[in-house]
């Protein structure tokens, strides 16, 4: 990764708890694809909660490329989106808007269905390990679409209306899930999902689908099934919280002995990870606007964890809680089942002064699709270990926040590259660090 100067760069003083408050918005999982979702309607649709995080415009960008009218609504984090002239782009605009995220790939199934054609360029995102594509194209040509290999992206055409199929996913994903959703709706008879995500974005996601006037139930057995109509309207809807962001606030009350008030946060949708954050020993307590998280004192205790599609623990959570495991009391033991190279962040905790040590065995019981295929993907973390202030450079936007934990946990100055990757997913958050009381600065710039 190259470093873009200085305004890419944070200085973080450590060694003082994070207390205060600050506020989650809408799931960074859900609401760019509640944007893309827009294009499928026929009237204009309302957003609300919306973060103001660099996926989102990414999205705005794509959709003002095709012809949909945004434009802020009535109140703060309010999004209104008219795609009553939806058009053909420029393909250098949409590289030049895409090139950084993977929701384009989303906007397929949509624009198949609006104008009978689209381009998807290369794709950008975390790089956390094989987040395959392909499965999206296979998906898209069993709903009847053309598609052509270009020297540029992807080209794809649907000569006929899109017909409903039958699609079992080999592994519950998220994005494909996602893909199938938002192509199915319109298509021409009963589209059947088998395996599918079931994580509460999704969930969230068909709420805003039926608002349009979608058909899809939700079985027991990760089952989905979609009856396609002939046209949807717009919608208004307010986005889930993000339950991920909530969750790496958490983790940095734990690590820093801090107390933080999460308003936003919502305990249904933190059930397993609240869980496990009380057997680590941290404390939190709920009401109806948010959750406090803090550190209570003592010793915190060592765990065996394994991360899991919803509803067991999210791997989003993983890295973040990782940096607090290394000051609890003995052996923890992470195993990752979800994304082969998510735990190569801890090379960089290692340096501050953590003991990690990576594995290509599963340390744990659950199915996991790495096991004989030669990736570090457990991890046995000793503690209690003092950070050190080290020279960090960002990996991916998870791995990203959980530098700026340790960062902060750990004594002595850290600079910490790259964090302009975080603003992906995390709104505000210098803003909400210097609210928390964190000592960090930008290069000749005052924070706070």
């Amino acid at each position: 990764m190259t470093v873009n100067g200085s305004d890419d760069v944070l200085l973080v003083h450590g060694g003082t708890p994070l207390e205060g408050e600050i506020r989650v918005r809408g799931a960074k999982n859900l609401v760019p694809k509640a944007m893309v979702a827009a294009l499928l309607g026929s009237a204009p649709s309302r957003l609300r909660n919306v973060p103001d995080i660099r996926d989102v415009r990414v999205v705005r960008g794509l959709l003002q490329l095709h012809g949909v009218t945004v434009r802020p609504g009535e109140e703060p984090g309010e999004l209104v989106m008219d795609p009553s002239h939806v058009e053909s782009a420029n393909v250098a605009d949409i590289d030049a808007h895409a090139g950084s995220s993977r929701i384009p790939i989303l906007f397929c199934g949509p624009l198949l269905h609006r104008l009978g054609h689209a381009f998807i360029p290369g794709l950008g995102g975390c790089d956390i390990g094989g987040r395959p594509i392909d499965f999206h194209f296979e998906v898209l040509r069993q709903f009847g679409a053309k598609i052509e290999k270009r020297a540029d992206g992807q080209y794809l055409e649907a000569p006929r209306r899109l017909r409903g199929t039958k699609i079992e996913l080999p592994y519950p994903s998220v994005g494909a899930t996602e893909q199938v959703l938002l192509t199915a709706v319109l298509a021409e008879g009963v589209t059947e999902l088998s395996n599918a995500a079931i994580e509460p974005e999704i969930e969230d996601l068909i709420c805003v689908l039926q608002k349009m006037g979608a058909i899809i139930a939700m079985d027991t057995d990760r089952t989905i099934r979609i009856t396609g109509v002939d046209k949807l309207g717009g919608y208004t809807h307010r986005a889930l919280p993000d339950r991920l962001e909530a969750a790496s606030w958490a983790s940095a009350a734990l690590a820093t002995e801090g107390d933080i008030y999460v308003r936003g946060a919502q305990q249904r949708s933190m059930m397993t990870f609240l869980n496990t954050y009380r057997k680590v020993g941290g404390a939190f307590e709920i009401d109806d606007d948010g959750i406090r998280f803090w550190h209570p004192g003592g010793q915190l205790k060592s765990i065996a964890l394994e991360t899991d599609v919803h509803p067991g623990f999210q791997t989003d959570w993983q890295q973040p809680l990782v940096v607090a495991l290394t000051q609890a009391t003995g052996l923890s033991i992470i195993h990752e089942t979800v994304y082969e190279s998510r735990l190569g962040f801890t090379s960089a905790l290692n340096q501050m002064g953590a003991h990690i040590q990576l594995y290509r065995e599963c340390l744990g019981g659950s199915d996991c699709r790495f096991g004989q295929r030669n990736f570090l993907h457990s991890a046995v973390v000793s503690g209690p270990t003092k950070l050190q202030g080290a020279d960090l450079v960002i990996p991916d936007l998870r791995g990203g926040f959980s530098y700026l934990i340790a960062a902060l946990a750990a004594q002595g100055t850290s600079r910490v590259h790259g964090i302009d990757l975080i603003n992906r997913g995390y709104e505000n958050f210098m803003e909400k660090l210097v609210e928390l009381g964190a000592k960090v600065e930008l290069p000749g710039k005052a924070l706070g």
